[in-house]
């Protein structure tokens, strides 16, 4: 019988990706052009990359013998082009307008030693553009400095001549609820510089003035390593001292996240790393080390990919710190094992993808906001009970399970990106119980075969340059749980909407002041309320009602 209602599942994903892939008769463009060094001389096998205004790659094409690219069916827009290639700092051109026809940019690509050393030599070619020479001599003229692109990738850049490297800084303050050991006002500060050639300098510290000591701050180090990949390193720490329970107030967890990607031909990337986490309080620590890997295939549009991931939500992956918990009164780490394999095609305009995984969790977290004062309650000694935002945290015992994950997306007139996901797997169910005793009411999560359907829409306003986006994630109401925990890029659960908007920037683009305001599971959907026999009210969910705003400085 299951594996009867596996397969009708299943049979739903070809109905899917055709309804969100169905071919677009919007109008369409192309660019082309050549890539060259300072000397004017065409790089044959440079890689370009278009990439939209919410900084997504389009399309990755290589040059020719003769330096040339070009890249086909783009729906009209504004694109920005990145060109690499080895022993070359990469080159990005923004503010690329594609319309219908055909639109020809060229690029230039500049070593670091042409960068720290010397201006470059006038253009030898007589057939390149005058506003590409322009152009590198405003991205390229002196010394490497690390721009920030909006919310993403660090590109070299330049003040000018005799210019030195300059700290890049982004500053948030923000005043949010609902978020586990983040409540009230917080405030955020990112750095990034270039103090040695091509390694990066990356640091955060979060905290909120008005707690007694809360805080999370992460400092590392990027080094690129040109063609063959990069190596990264960071530690990361969180302390959070309202937080109760095992036995003691106050919580700090350390993180050291080491990370290496490699590239083999123009065909495979591959990476591996590992996460070296540590819990403590006053009476217990916990150490545990969680390793990752993936490696990827590329051929033309099409991508088949293999990833071995042992932390759920793939937070230490990128930097973040596992979750915490407890079970029993000890305190654990919420871990497993999963592997996936996927194939993906993308193009331009479209991308659908469809991968298989196996997970085995281990202390799987649960999250509800209480109601009960700190202490009041003797299931309060059983959890991680954090009273500035009233959310606990509760371990529950593990579980496996396979399943299956399929996306797909199509960019849409006026840059407007459209994703669809379907998914199926095992998540936490919990049946309504009425007023039963803590422990009772923890033995009858059971875990059930689910199925999820998402849908996103996201893009950029133009004239007022609002990015946006927008999703939506059915899931049944009993669920408290994700069916697909190990996928960081998973939409989240129910009403989601966010906002970014630029308030102000300087002429030379490299100072902002911007907006933000993002609102998750914004109807309070999937509440499983318990009143327990003491009197205590739990709500469980997969993701409570939260609430950020604040403003961002970029300098």
């Amino acid at each position: 019988m299951q594996s009867m209602k596996l397969c009708a599942q299943l049979a739903c994903i070809p109905l899917l990706l055709a309804a969100v892939c169905a071919p677009a008769r919007a109008a369409q463009g192309s660019v082309s052009g050549v890539v060259r060094d300072s000397a004017g001389v065409p790089q044959m096998g440079a890689q370009v990359q278009l990439i939209r205004l919410d900084l997504s790659v389009v399309s990755s094409v290589y040059t020719n013998a003769q330096g040339q690219f070009a890249i086909a069916s783009i729906l009209p827009g504004r694109y920005a082009l990145k060109a690499m290639g080895s022993s070359f700092l990469p080159s990005l051109r923004e503010d690329v307008r594609i319309r219908n026809g055909r639109t020809v940019v060229n690029l230039t690509l500049n070593t670091l030693y042409e960068v720290i050393q010397w201006l470059p030599a006038e253009p030898r070619s007589t057939n390149a553009q005058k506003d590409d020479w322009e152009w590198t001599l405003r991205s390229a003229a002196d010394r490497p400095l690390l721009r920030w692109l909006e919310d993403g990738p660090l590109v070299v850049v330049s003040d000018g001549k005799g210019s030195a490297p300059r700290l890049k800084a982004r500053l948030m303050a923000t005043g949010q609820a609902g978020t586990f050991g983040e409540s009230g006002e917080r405030i955020t500060a990112s750095i990034a510089d270039t103090p040695n050639e091509s390694r990066e300098l990356l640091a955060q510290v979060d905290f909120s003035p008005g707690s007694n000591g809360s805080m999370e701050s992460m400092l590392g180090f990027q080094q690129d390593l040109g063609y063959v990949g990069s190596v990264q390193s960071v530690a990361a720490v969180a302390i959070n001292p309202d937080v109760m329970g095992a036995g003691s107030s106050g919580i700090a967890e350390w993180a050291f996240v080491s990370r290496e990607t490699m590239r083999l031909g123009d065909t495979v990337t591959a990476e591996a790393g590992a996460v070296e986490a540590v819990i403590g309080t006053t009476g217990e620590v916990l150490a545990l080390s969680l390793p990752f890997a993936q490696a990827a295939w590329h051929s033309g549009n099409d991508t088949v990919r293999y990833r071995f991931a042992t932390q759920l939500r793939a937070g230490g992956e990128s930097g973040r710190l596992p979750r915490a918990a407890t079970a029993d009164g000890r305190l654990t780490l919420e871990h497993g094992v999963h592997q996936e394999l996927g194939w993906e095609r993308r193009s331009s305009t479209s991308a659908t993808g469809i991968k298989v995984f196996s997970s085995k969790y281990d202390n799987p977290v649960l999250e509800a906001s209480a109601r009960w004062a700190a202490g009041s309650s003797p299931a309060a000694a059983r959890v991680l009970f954090d009273p500035e935002s009233g959310l606990v945290r509760r371990s529950i015992r593990g579980y496996s399970s396979l399943g299956v994950e399929a996306t797909a997306e199509r960019k849409l007139p006026g840059n407007t990106l459209i994703r669809a996901m379907y998914a199926t797997g095992k998540a936490v169910v919990m049946p309504a119980m009425a007023s039963p005793m803590f422990e009772q009411a923890m033995a009858e999560l059971r875990p059930r075969r689910v199925q999820t359907y998402a849908i996103s829409l996201s893009g950029t306003l133009e004239g007022t340059g609002t990015h946006w986006s927008a999703s939506y994630r059915w899931q049944p109401e009993d669920v408290v749980s994700d069916a697909v925990p190990f996928d960081s890029e998973a939409m989240d659960p129910y009403l989601n909407v966010q906002f970014r908007q630029r308030l102000a920037r300087s002429r030379q683009g490299s100072v902002g002041l911007e907006a933000v305001i993002d609102m998750r599971n914004l109807l309070a959907q999937g509440y499983r309320p318990y009143m327990l026999s003491d009197g205590t009210m739990l709500i469980f969910a997969a993701d409570q009602r939260a609430l950020r705003a604040g403003v961002a400085i970029t300098f």
